[in-house]
């Protein structure tokens, strides 16, 4: 009998062998520049659904440099194909064991999944490794206003100090900042985390004691263990258990001389010890909004050692306005969680970040509007507790907007297609009651619409029952507004985008809203539940996507939602006729990411004949 071992990577490296087997990977041989060039490439072939690529000479450092392993949904999961079904099957069981029990022996395997994962500590692998510096590795940077070169794949490992052991470790992903601004030269390095980060748990603890915090960050290794970091997983379930199993290979681990948790199969692990109170200025960084990331004080590490294997391969991304490889790495999370996450919530049918916002800025959702069925005319109630369950739950937590619907009155909508959803909400939605504010709170870190780091509002669109209109779908006869207000168009049904004067300050930019508002009040707009004022109409009306990365990306709810003949009782606002969301960008706003002309100029030469990706 031959008994089916399934596969696993052992490392990076033969991950990439086997992707370059099966036509998913390309090798550049020729010299690349970290600085902006290795980045305009992967951004360049991203943006065509290209492949994975290795650089394999990386101007100024010695090592090999892969990036776009995630490029694709197709590619993520071809390197998992043997392994994504029962770790979609163990993270649904994490999330409802109950089925385990109504039907142990179709759940078997699952149980046998996690106990073969866990982590084995190994020290045989100690000798694998040599010693290099910080500035000796790969020195990328991706955008022109980066302050420096960045890790943008690392796996960051921290132990709980009060219960030490790698079984209460927290394993994710947060940006590396290896050189420039303040720091000293293969001495320190910054570490950037947002709020509600396991890491921010165990750092707090540490300084509570006075105690420093030992930190190590992995780099390379299999596939699962990137992917394991970003995980939003059930409670109790461990990354490096989560990684084993993904890989069809247990997490190996040791401890050096000083203490420092290792990762036996990562490519470069960096050590070292991030002080109580200690930070210096981290960033600017070009993140996943589409945005920069500004300079701001956070965590200082002291580096202890950093090693690598012999033949390394540093991994990388790049991050910018959406769609980018994080988007995938997103598509394949929601492969193996899509169940999760509403059956932690009662009576919530899906959830989706919507990516084209920029992730956290925008949540669609679908729950059930069970309550007081005896009423002829439904309206949002139970789909109101659901969000605020959904506001309060991890990353989601973080974000701005959220458009709930009840599933009562479409079964057949979706979250993931944003026209047809938006369409949903719009159709139903009653703008005197239907909108429910959270101001002064915490919004994500990398958002910049609010008036402070982490600080802003959140709104609710909460919308069940009948259709209340249909859209305008073309803009009326008589719709012209005056000079300050110089383009309007239609972006989607029942939304128009009006182009305005650029917003110089808060005052100016009420009164600006507020004659916008007297103009539009003797219009009869009864199918136009939303205006969208802009910066460039054409832009922001020219897809779907446009649209909601404007209007979502630039506007704090509180701050930036007004409505023609508005008006507060006890507390609640709402308008009577459309809402406007004032989304032109602000002062205090950051800047927006663009490609530098010349560096595109230069990696023409990679697509010529003769050049590595002639023909891709």
């Amino acid at each position: 009998m031959i008994t089916f071992v399934p596969m696993g990577y052992k490392n990076l490296a033969a991950c990439v062998a086997d992707l370059e087997k099966h036509g998913h990977l390309i090798r550049i041989k020729e010299e690349v520049d970290p600085y902006l060039e290795m980045a305009a490439i992967h951004l360049r072939v991203y943006e065509n659904q290209g492949p994975a690529l290795l650089f394999e000479n990386v101007k100024g450092s010695k090592f090999k440099a892969v990036s776009n392993l995630f490029g694709t949904l197709e590619r993520s999961k071809f390197m998992f194909r043997d392994s994504l079904a029962k770790v979609e099957e163990l993270v649904g069981l994490r999330s409802d064991p109950i089925k385990a029990l109504k039907n142990p022996f179709k759940y078997a395997g699952a149980g046998l999944t996690a106990l073969s994962a866990l982590p084995l500590k190994q020290s045989l692998f100690k000798s694998t490794f040599e010693k290099t510096t910080i500035s000796s590795l790969p020195q990328i940077v991706n955008w022109p206003m980066d302050g420096g070169p960045f890790i943008t794949m690392p796996q960051v490992f921290t132990e709980d100090i009060d219960r030490p052991g790698v079984m209460n470790g927290n394993l994710g992903m947060y940006r590396i900042q290896l050189a420039g601004n303040e720091y000293l030269t293969d001495q320190e390095i910054g570490l950037h985390y947002q709020i509600h980060r396991g890491i921010g748990v165990h750092q707090t603890k540490a300084n509570d004691k006075g105690q420093p915090l030992k930190v190590s960050i992995f780099v390379g290794g299999p596939p699962s263990h990137p992917l394991a970091a970003v995980m939003p997983l059930p409670e109790g379930l461990s990354e490096l258990t989560f990684a084993g199993a993904l890989g069809n290979r247990r997490f190996r681990y040791f401890y050096d001389e000083e203490g420092f948790t290792i990762s036996a199969d990562a490519d470069f692990v960096i050590t070292g010890i991030v002080y109580p109170q200690d930070n210096k200025p981290e960033g600017p960084f070009g993140d996943h909004l589409g945005y920069y990331s500004l300079t701001h004080p956070f965590p200082l590490m002291k580096v202890h050692n950093v090693y690598h294997k012999k033949d390394a391969i540093w991994s990388f991304t790049v991050v910018g306005r959406p769609p980018q490889e994080d988007t995938s790495f997103g598509a394949l999370i929601h492969e193996i969680t899509g169940a999760a996450i509403p059956q932690e919530i009662s009576g919530l049918k899906e959830v989706n970040a919507v990516d084209a916002a920029g992730v956290h800025p925008l949540l669609f959702a679908i729950g059930s509007e069970r309550y007081t069925p005896y009423l002829k005319e439904r309206k949002p109630q139970e789909i109101l507790t659901i969000a605020n369950h959904i506001l309060g739950k991890n990353q989601l937590s973080l974000a701005k907007y959220l458009f709930i619907a009840a599933r009562e009155d479409n079964e057949e909508l979706s979250t993931n297609n944003i026209s047809a959803f938006f369409t949903h909400i719009l159709e139903r939605i009653d703008l005197r009651n239907d909108l429910h504010f959270y101001t002064n709170t915490t919004i994500d870190t990398l958002d910049y619409s609010g008036d402070g780091l982490n600080t802003g509002s959140k709104v609710v669109f909460a919308a069940a029952g009948e259709k209340r209109r249909e859209l305008m779908d073309v803009l009326p006869d008589g719709f012209h507004l005056s000079a300050e207000f110089t383009d309007q168009q239609m972006a989607i049904p029942g939304v128009v985008v009006i182009q305005a004067n650029a917003y110089l300050d808060t005052i100016k930019a009420k009164q600006e809203i507020e004659t916008l508002k007297d103009q539009l009040k003797g219009l009869s707009l009864t199918t136009l539940p939303l205006i969208v004022v802009c910066d460039d109409a054409s832009f922001t009306a020219a897809n779907i996507n446009n649209l909601v990365w404007v209007t979502f990306t630039r506007s704090n709810p509180a701050a930036d939602i007004n409505g023609v003949a508005d008006f507060t009782v006890d507390k609640h606002w709402g308008c009577n006729g459309p809402l406007i969301i004032d989304a032109r960008k602000k002062p205090h706003h950051a800047p927006e990411l663009i490609k530098d002309a010349d560096v595109e100029e230069r990696i023409n030469r990679f697509w010529e004949k003769g050049g590595a990706l002639f023909g891709i």
